[in-house]
């Protein structure tokens, strides 16, 4: 028997979720979205323009939790060693001693990184898979939790490298933030500069709490019926009909892990067909890629094919 999220754990989580929404107006969806992706234990991309709150929801995320964060712009001539860290002599104590790069934080913003190179881009795959780096043929561990927020422009714009297979694979969502709501701009325009906002955030959640939410994402249910519907769906992006190839058993176990954090964030133990539904688009259609003469994007085939695939 699977017992019920706890009182404090579903109002921890909820004032999470509202602390956030002071800062990211008119983005509900999203901010679950990123949550979810948290807790389930992956990390997120956000694909969209400069300008739309990207950063400030990495921000606010990571103030509400108390996490450790740092960000790194990634342009063209960002080397791994810039990202990892590097080995430095030194002197006084007759050897190299390491000083670790940006990525030995609890929240790292990979801002643009797309505009790095296939080099540098590949540096973050062990970090993400791993939760630890190799440099110069010595590990060292991340810190715990670790959560990689990777924001991407438009392939269409100068200066951008496409992000390999493997490095896609490695996010366990894809979001857009996109353009407010007239109500939620006007909110933003009369509500003064959000760098003001985010100092006046205070932790609602430690570290701790976040690994232990973590932990009860995994003790979610998901019964045979439910796992007969994954299949299903993932039987669908292999049949050939709607993608040019499907999705990996792997990939099928970021499904679920982000179905049952959805489901906790719903205040229930159990994973229901709409929790698969509602996170379907944003966990695999940066994995697929739509067969030719599809007239779709990727979201937009998704669906289409959540619709024409029937529950078992």
């Amino acid at each position: 028997m699977t017992q019920a999220p706890s009182r404090t754990l579903a109002t921890q989580l909820a004032a999470l979720q509202n602390q956030i929404s002071t800062v990211i107006k008119g983005k509900p969806a999203q901010i679950a979205d990123s949550l979810a992706c948290l807790i389930a234990g992956g990390h997120l991309l956000i694909e969209d323009l400069p300008g739309v709150g990207k950063t400030t929801l990495a921000h606010a995320l990571a103030i509400s939790l108390g996490l450790k964060f740092s960000r790194l712009q990634f342009t063209a001539d960002l080397l791994p060693s810039d990202l990892l860290g590097v080995s430095v002599y030194e002197r006084d104590k007759n050897g190299f001693v390491f000083h670790p790069g940006p990525v030995f934080a609890q929240v790292l913003l990979a801002d643009e990184i797309n505009r790095a190179g296939p080099k540098t881009q590949s540096a973050l795959l062990e970090a993400m898979e791993e939760h630890q780096v190799s440099v110069e043929g010595v590990t060292h561990p991340l810190p715990a939790p670790f959560f990689v927020i990777a924001t991407q422009n438009p392939s269409e714009q100068l200066g951008t490298f496409p992000l390999p297979e493997s490095q896609l694979d490695r996010f366990l969502m894809c979001i857009s933030l996109g353009y407010p709501d007239a109500a939620a701009e006007r909110e933003l325009l009369m509500g003064g500069d959000s760098r003001e906002q985010l100092k006046a955030l205070q932790p609602v959640m430690t570290p701790a709490d976040l690994i232990e939410v973590q932990a009860a994402v995994k003790a979610i249910h998901a019964a045979p019926p439910l796992l007969d519907y994954l299949q299903a769906l993932i039987a669908a992006t292999r049949s050939g009909q709607w993608f040019v190839e499907g999705l990996s058993p792997r990939a099928g176990l970021a499904v679920l892990r982000a179905a049952r954090a959805r489901a906790l964030l719903q205040g229930r133990d159990y994973v229901s067909p709409d929790d698969l539904q509602a996170i379907l688009p944003q966990t695999i259609a940066h994995r697929l890629q739509p067969r030719a003469g599809a007239g779709r994007g990727a979201r937009e085939q998704v669906r289409a094919m959540i619709e024409a695939t029937p529950l078992p």
